[in-house]
């Protein structure tokens, strides 16, 4: 029987480098709020995916407001975020039954085309090699240098960049994020990782960005008019 498939957005952040009072999350994107976006892009791919929205405590209502105004009527599980995006996603695990495909992506990146997220889907019903989770991973393409002194320039051949969602199953995630927090932590991968997890991968998305900075919102603006 196929694995109930959860999916935790992780929004908690604050929109200072936006530069402005409105957490990016909650900015608009053509209309609609960001957050919204990423969420109905991945029920468009898997329309009985349970949703885990993941927000900072103060910022809770004001979500709940949002979907108040605009209609949403998707079911879904709030959790309050905790210090670090690590704990944030353990508050959420604390939802996610054994048994399920787990899904992680941030709350800002609303490009996430349907065909990735059913691609990675129906990867996770059958895992080869070990593998206890799936992460989108993309070439560089810039060269990359090191800002120490004499270090040498990393190749970037053999470097490639990481987005969300990363995918796992649930009982593997779980496990993996009962390790004590370390600032090493940067994504679901590297959490998994240390708990001995292997991790799979597959290619990603240029046009998958994380909506940061106000270039990220005005490229994402200018890439859904395409």
């Amino acid at each position: 029987m196929a694995r109930p498939v959860y999916a935790v957005f992780v929004a908690g952040g604050s929109g200072s480098r936006m530069g402005g009072e409105v957490p990016k999350q909650f900015l608009e994107l053509r209309g609609v709020p960001i957050l919204e976006r990423s969420v109905e892009r991945f029920l468009d791919a898997a329309p009985d995916a349970r949703i885990v929205t993941v927000l900072p405590e103060r910022h809770v209502e004001t979500w709940r407001g949002i979907c108040l105004n605009r209609g949403l009527s998707f079911p879904q599980i709030i959790v309050k975020g905790g210090m670090t995006r690590f704990h944030s996603v353990k508050n959420a695990l604390e939802r996610v039954p054994d048994g399920a495909i787990v899904s992680v992506h941030d709350g800002v990146r609303p490009l996430v085309s349907e065909g990735l997220i059913r691609e990675m889907i129906a990867r996770m019903e059958e895992l080869d090699g070990g593998a206890a989770g799936l992460i989108p991973v993309v070439p560089v393409v810039d060269t990359l240098r090191s800002v120490a002194v004499g270090a040498p320039a990393p190749d970037r051949s053999s470097l490639v960049a990481v987005q969300t969602p990363q995918m796992f199953l649930s009982e593997a995630l779980k496990e993996a994020y009962r390790q004590p927090y370390d600032t090493a932590f940067t994504d679901d991968a590297s959490v998994a990782e240390r708990a001995g997890f292997a991790v799979a991968t597959v290619p990603g998305e240029r046009f998958n960005i994380k909506i940061t900075t106000p270039e990220d919102l005005r490229l994402a603006d200018l890439l859904l008019g395409a």
